[in-house]
């Protein structure tokens, strides 16, 4: 009986906290408080990309680490009509955000086009300095063989 409740207990410590967009979770260890948890995003306006990003996540806490990586993949067809509706400014715009402190510190991903290259970037970072530095991670989505490619020639005038 006290196995069968503690095998109940540790089932419904590890369900609490998974979202729907939460593909993995790794332990830091036994004595820490912190998890690495793993998301993944499909871009809104481009549902052929798909990223996942890794970042800590301290439970009890009022602060989160600030650490994130990020991976961007296609994982579908990227369309000339996606393209044009995306945000080409040499800003871009933020698709995803997740607070992480009750601090105003937030993890942001920002996708920006680089036109030149024909290639989407996405870019993670966080909103508040840490130890000196804002910490940030960058994945690119070449359009190369997709139909929303552009060749460098199309781009030049012609005589």
């Amino acid at each position: 009986m006290k196995k069968s409740i503690a095998v109940l207990g540790l089932s419904s410590v590890l369900l609490v906290g998974c979202g729907s967009d939460e593909v993995g979770d790794v332990s830091l260890g036994l004595f820490t408080m912190k998890d690495i948890k793993l998301n993944m995003m499909v871009d809104p306006e481009v549902p052929g990309v798909t990223c996942h990003v890794a970042s800590i996540e301290a439970d009890f806490s009022f602060s989160d680490p600030s650490d994130s990586s990020i991976s961007c993949r296609q994982t579908g067809e990227i369309t000339p009509e996606m393209i044009a509706t995306i945000d080409t400014s040499k800003n871009g715009e933020v698709v995803f955000k997740k607070s992480k402190s009750i601090f105003f510190k937030a993890m942001k991903i920002r996708r920006i086009f680089d036109k030149h290259n024909q290639t989407l970037m996405y870019l993670s970072y966080s909103t508040k300095e840490t130890s000196g530095s804002f910490k940030h991670s960058l994945s690119t989505v070449p359009l190369w063989g997709t139909k929303a490619y552009i060749s460098p020639e199309t781009n030049q005038k012609t005589p």
